[in-house]
């Protein structure tokens, strides 16, 4: 006789006790260290929050103390009763202080920022230089507190980066791990600097780590939730920016012209961006040709401030004051003109000079104004279908910052998070779109991006392209006692025909050479300027496409992981 058939709720409940066995053995097995990993992202997350709190409270401390106003959010409003003299010195001292410090604690006198960090994550394991971080925190600090016109994001990215960095090192972890803590320093420092914890997440995704993968998501969320917790106990559940209300607006038929902002935005991020290139480019030069010292350098960018504040005050500082008046319409045509004119060359004029900052903050304020100038000309030419000139501001800051920081995504949810107002998504959404897809066609991708490309490093291409230069030829040639090593004879040969590779260079200058002269190996030598070629070894082609492909699917099973 057979045995009945089980009912459907036995089945269920068997079925239900064979998962939590085995979820069980999941967890004694493999759940510990990712429940330890966690915790680490947690406290990494709380210690990145303290720092981004300690360097907010520093520089409106030392705002406070140099400019002697203790409301440092109206700060160009308190400038313009100063005496000249105090408002040319006081960022012209800090500028020489800056560039002291950059002098003597990093090796080319340059600050730290969002650039390093992303470099960092993609060719060094998600480490960060640590002595020449933390002065280019302090040397920001200064920068801001002294009238730099800069934002504070960047040294912030950079101090997260730093502690993850320690952590690192401490607990020996690896590529993978080290991107993961430093996701989390990142996502945690941003959170807490512009309470906004959604955002932060996102931007250390999209723009430090440069993917979405799932592994990742939980710690860098636990983090940037404590980095928000941290700045939620020190000044509350408050916004940064308070919006008037827009009332019933016409947003399908004002679509077009959010549109066409995003386009101007794009132009204007590009604008931006190629004002500091050239502005550096332009300090370089004439730092070559002048000879001064390089620590003299920010002091001159912060007596060119100095000057531009006597007339211009607006220009000093992150300019949340500007920011406000420009996102609740506050400013006429022509002051929104000039500000954005001006600011965008104040901005130049602090990074060009290497007094350190973010371009974060400064990106909002243009961004803010560039928007509001469009919306009164937009409403003013067709005021029966628009909606308030200030709702363009906000989409305005979102589109140009989002170009800038080559992040749409984060950037959309920061501007979310920093006015509170989540009704004009459209219209916000619109702009960045089309802004991010103008600019990132005119430079690389991003402001960040850009610098690394301008540094000879590939990033921007994607892995395909700058993993190449992750791999030292002398790692991976095959040495004359190799028993597969190339034929002596052979080797020379082609030394005299011009076929050969420098021991310290890398497979993308190998490469190059293998595709050109269709060799099956490249011999490898020492150059010196009185000397022959030394021969080291050979580089089998074979050898060099294994490494490369190892990379490749190491880094694409890292970012669908």
């Amino acid at each position: 006789m057979r045995d009945p058939a089980p009912s459907f709720l036995s089945q269920q409940l068997s079925n239900a006790t064979a998962s939590c066995k085995q979820g069980w053995q999941v967890i004694r097995d493999k759940g510990p260290g990712k429940v330890t990993f966690w915790f680490i992202a947690l406290l990494i997350g709380i210690a990145a929050g303290f720092g981004a709190l300690f360097f907010r409270k520093g520089i409106n401390w030392l705002q406070a103390t140099l400019y002697g106003t203790e409301d440092v959010q109206n700060l160009h409003t308190f400038i313009s009763g100063l005496e000249w003299y105090w408002v040319v010195l006081i960022p012209t001292i800090g500028g020489l202080v800056v560039g002291l410090i950059l002098h003597h604690f990093t090796n080319d006198a340059r600050a730290r920022t969002v650039a390093d960090v992303i470099l960092g994550a993609a060719m060094h394991d998600g480490r960060v230089e640590t002595k020449a971080g933390i002065a280019s925190v302090f040397a920001s600090m200064i920068t801001l507190s002294t009238g730099g016109s800069s934002g504070r994001e960047g040294p912030v990215v950079h101090l997260a980066g730093v502690i993850s960095t320690w952590v690192s090192k401490r607990i020996n972890a690896d590529g993978i791990t080290g991107r993961d803590l430093l996701g989390c320093a990142v996502a945690a420092g941003v959170s807490a600097s512009f309470n906004a914890p959604i955002a932060g997440a996102l931007f250390a995704l999209e723009v430090v780590l440069r993917h979405f993968a799932v592994h990742a998501f939980a710690p860098i969320v636990i983090a940037s939730v404590a980095g928000t917790v941290i700045n939620r106990i020190e000044f509350g559940g408050v916004t940064e920016f308070v919006l008037p209300t827009y009332g019933d607006l016409q947003f399908y038929v004002e679509l077009p012209a959010f549109l066409l902002l995003g386009l101007t935005c794009g132009l204007v991020a590009v604008a931006l961006m190629r004002s500091i290139f050239w502005a550096e480019d332009l300090g370089n030069y004439l730092q070559d040709r002048t000879g001064w010292p390089r620590w003299l350098r920010p002091a001159i960018a912060g007596a060119l401030l100095g000057i531009l504040a006597l007339w211009y005050p607006h220009i000093i500082g992150v300019g949340y004051e500007t920011m406000s008046n420009a996102l609740t319409g506050a400013l006429t045509f022509h002051e929104v003109v000039v500000f954005a004119i001006l600011k965008v060359a104040a901005v130049a004029i602090t990074l060009g000079g290497r007094m350190g900052g973010g371009v974060f903050s400064p990106s909002l304020m243009i961004g803010a104004l560039t928007g509001l100038a469009f919306g009164l000309v937009a409403t003013g030419v067709f005021p029966n279908v628009s909606g308030s000139s200030s709702l363009y501001a906000l989409a305005g800051m979102g589109a140009v910052a989002a170009a800038v920081l080559g992040a749409p995504i984060s950037t959309t949810l920061i501007v979310f998070e920093l006015t509170g107002d989540w009704q004009t998504g459209l219209a916000v959404m619109v702009a960045v779109s089309m802004s991010t897809a103008l600019a990132s066609r005119i430079v690389d991708r991003s402001f960040f991006l850009t610098q690394i490309e301008r540094r000879g490093i590939h990033l921007a291409a994607g892995p395909q392209a700058y993993l190449l230069a992750m791999f030292m030829v002398a790692r991976i040639m095959r040495r004359p006692d190799d028993p597969d090593a190339a034929d002596e004879a052979a080797c020379w040969a082609l030394i005299d025909d011009g076929t050969y590779v420098d021991g310290t260079s890398t497979l993308e200058a190998a490469m190059p050479i293998f595709d050109s002269s269709g060799a099956r190996f490249i011999p490898v030598v020492t150059l010196s300027a009185n000397a022959p070629p030394e021969l080291l070894g050979a580089l089998f082609h074979v050898d060099a496409l294994k490494a490369y492909n190892r990379a490749l699917a190491a880094t694409a099973a890292e970012e669908h992981s």
